[in-house]
């Protein structure tokens, strides 16, 4: 338990870190590490807790917003999917990567539509909500993809070639 709250606490300040270095807009690992820590950590309250502390610790520099529920919330279902993905199939994580960027799309913008005041209350607002995002959502494709093959191959390298004691003793037979 131990090492999964460093482990936790290691992806938090790198979390924490894509939000204030320059980046292209949306374009961090959040949605990625979601994903990530419900498919590899046990505890679901450490899988849970770092993305939403990244991003609330951000906003509260970054400014605090409308939307913030709506995305907490979507983190949450990104991390209940990443508990069911298959994290060794590089088409599971691929499809779940896809799927929580059209789905915080879809969410987000809705929330920004129905609560930001910045649209007006109609099926023209909300297309036009749906719009005027569509570069922010290439940008959280992207880098949701690029972040859960980076977290998810790295993971399955260092288990696959970790070098524990029952890891050189396997090695030791397979030698032999």
């Amino acid at each position: 338990m131990k090492k999964e709250i460093l482990f936790g606490f290691g992806i938090l300040v790198v979390a924490l870190l894509s939000r204030f270095l320059p980046h292209p807009p949306n374009f961090t690992p959040i949605l990625a590490i979601a994903l990530f820590g419900g498919a590899i950590f046990k505890s679901k309250k450490i899988a849970l807790a770092v993305p939403i502390a990244a991003v609330f610790i951000s906003d509260l520099v970054l400014g605090l917003h409308e939307s913030m529920i709506a995305v907490y919330l979507c983190l949450g279902v990104f991390m209940y999917m990443g508990m069911k993905l298959n994290r060794k199939s590089s088409k599971s994580v691929a499809t779940n990567a896809i799927a929580s960027s059209v789905i915080f799309f879809v969410v987000t913008n809705f929330s920004v539509w129905a609560f930001s005041g910045m649209y007006d209350q109609s099926l023209n607002g909300l297309m036009l909500s749906y719009s005027s995002a569509i570069p922010f959502f290439n940008w959280n494709l992207v880098s949701t993809l690029l972040f859960s093959g980076v977290l998810f191959g790295a993971y399955n390298l260092f288990e696959k070639y970790s070098f524990t004691e029952a890891r050189l003793q396997e090695i030791k037979v397979e030698d032999k």
